[in-house]
């Protein structure tokens, strides 16, 4: 079994690295092409636009594995059935159930390396990625709205709910285009602070400069509106700098447990968590996928080569992959759209196609 599971372990991972290599060639050009055209513009140059390339591999990476396992293992698969080393094998004493034990040991690797270039490697370079963009862009534009945040805070007048908006970020990480909207609990405005950009402190506050600090008064009769003007302000809040970063950055330069930090912070402030939530159980999940993607190959092994070429096969494995990925984000808009169960929503599309490939293989063993 020792020599038989390093036959299959051989061919397999020799295929998948080389799809897997193919993929990220691919999206490293298209990359460097979208990238050039930014070239020559504040300072960017042709190195830093083949930096962000490399920067951005690690996501692709975790992103196109699945498929590549899927491929990968099909064509090894195939290639053996065509070639009658997969029949010797089955009539040497490998079972339908050692195979597929086989195939699920090395879709349990494939799967922690997933994990680890999905939650360590990818968001630490996408970040990296997202910094070195904002250095040559002199900052990062957060859309015209800006990015919202929300905070809860005591006072002695009361509890008080509070809105944050940001418009820019810079690459050593200051805010720029701060405002503060703080409303008592009957929803009165209570008090505006603008500032032109600020910092955040790890004492619980924001420091904030070239600041205007507008009051409203509100259970006073008669009192009149104060605006105050400050160079430097410090600002209380519990919006820390991790909650911040999760705002600011694409969802992409998030771990799972970011994610998982975030959506509670959200569900805390009572703001729409689902999109999260629907983010945090798919990247849990994701690694799964090569679990998955083995057991979607493991019939292709039991095809007879009139059946098919390897090259027909590889085409059908394609298709797969791609169906899955669509399946994928179409369960995730769906989720989001319905407010079904963010757990549901990210499990279903594996589920579904693990059933398939496992109809799929006892209909070959049985019939075929």
């Amino acid at each position: 079994m020792r020599t038989v599971r390093r036959l299959l372990y051989r061919d397999i991972c020799g295929s998948v690295i080389f799809v897997a290599a193919a993929f990220l060639s691919l999206f490293f050009f298209i990359d460097i092409v979208d990238e050039l055209d930014k070239v020559g513009r504040k300072g960017y140059t042709v190195g830093g636009a083949l930096l962000a390339g490399v920067l951005d591999m690690p996501g692709h990476f975790y992103e196109l594995f699945p498929i590549a396992v899927l491929i990968g293992t099909i064509y090894s698969m195939s290639r053996l059935a065509q070639s009658s080393e997969f029949t010797i094998l089955h009539t040497g004493g490998l079972g339908p159930g050692r195979a597929l034990l086989l195939l699920a040991g090395l879709g349990s690797a494939f799967a922690v390396l997933t994990f680890v270039i999905g939650d360590y490697i990818a968001p630490l370079s996408e970040r990296q990625g997202v910094l070195l963009k904002s250095q040559y862009q002199g900052g990062r534009e957060l859309g015209k709205a800006g990015a919202w945040l929300k905070d809860r805070r005591s006072t002695p007048e009361g509890d008080r709910s509070v809105s944050v908006n940001v418009q820019r970020t810079t690459a050593d990480g200051e805010l720029q285009g701060i405002r503060i909207f703080e409303f008592d609990r009957d929803g009165r405005l209570t008090a505006r602070v603008g500032a032109a950009r600020g910092r955040i402190s790890d004492q619980g506050h924001w420091e904030l400069q070239d600041a205007t600090v507008t009051r409203w008064p509100v259970q006073i009769e008669g009192a009149r509106l104060v605006d105050e003007r400050h160079a430097q302000v410090q600002w209380p809040t519990s919006l820390t700098g991790d909650v911040v970063a999760a705002a600011v950055l694409p969802v992409s330069t998030m771990s799972t447990v970011e994610l998982w930090r975030y959506s509670s912070h959200l569900t805390d402030q009572e703001q729409a968590a689902q999109r999260h939530a629907i983010l945090f159980w798919k990247k849990a999940l994701y690694p799964f996928a090569c679990l998955v993607m083995m057991g979607l190959a493991l019939p292709f092994a039991y095809l007879h080569a009139r059946s098919g070429g390897v090259s027909l096969k590889v085409f059908g494995g394609i298709l797969l992959g791609i169906s899955f990925v669509l399946l994928n984000n179409v369960a995730s808009h769906l989720g989001l759209l319905r407010n079904w169960t963010p757990w549901v929503v990210a499990a279903t599309p594996s589920l579904l196609y693990l059933l398939m490939s496992m109809a799929a293989f006892t209909w070959l063993v049985r019939y075929r």
